[in-house]
């Protein structure tokens, strides 16, 4: 399957509790088809005390939800869109929205912005 959702990417939940939301995608788990967006899908955590959580108590945790669940949002216009994909001068696929504006690379900004 083509990576249609990299970690990094700002989407938007189609359907389910939290339709219409935004958030950033921090971990992509590739094996089940599953993301976990920042503030989306949260759920309570009854924790007992323990050398690493010594307070215990009830906390708050992202959990996954299916890739099929979210869209990337569009550049252009900031709704969700649909993705394909492209090559482009250099020969490097590229992923584009259905407004024609290529999807940032989460990877690529971060270099870029550790270089410059």
């Amino acid at each position: 399957m083509a990576a249609r959702i990299l970690q990094g990417d700002t989407v938007v939940v189609i359907s389910g509790k939290d339709k219409g939301k935004t958030g950033k995608v921090t971990r992509v788990i590739a094996d089940s088809d599953k993301v976990i967006v920042e503030g989306i899908n949260v759920a309570k955590r009854h924790t007992k005390p323990s050398p690493r959580n010594e307070q215990g108590g009830i906390l708050d945790k992202e959990m996954p939800l299916h890739a099929c669940k979210v869209m990337p949002v569009d550049p252009k216009t900031g709704k969700g869109t649909r993705v394909s994909f492209k090559t482009d001068d250099n020969g490097k696929k590229v992923r584009v929205a259905k407004s024609g504006e290529a999807l940032p690379n989460a990877a690529a900004a971060k270099k870029a912005k550790a270089e410059g």
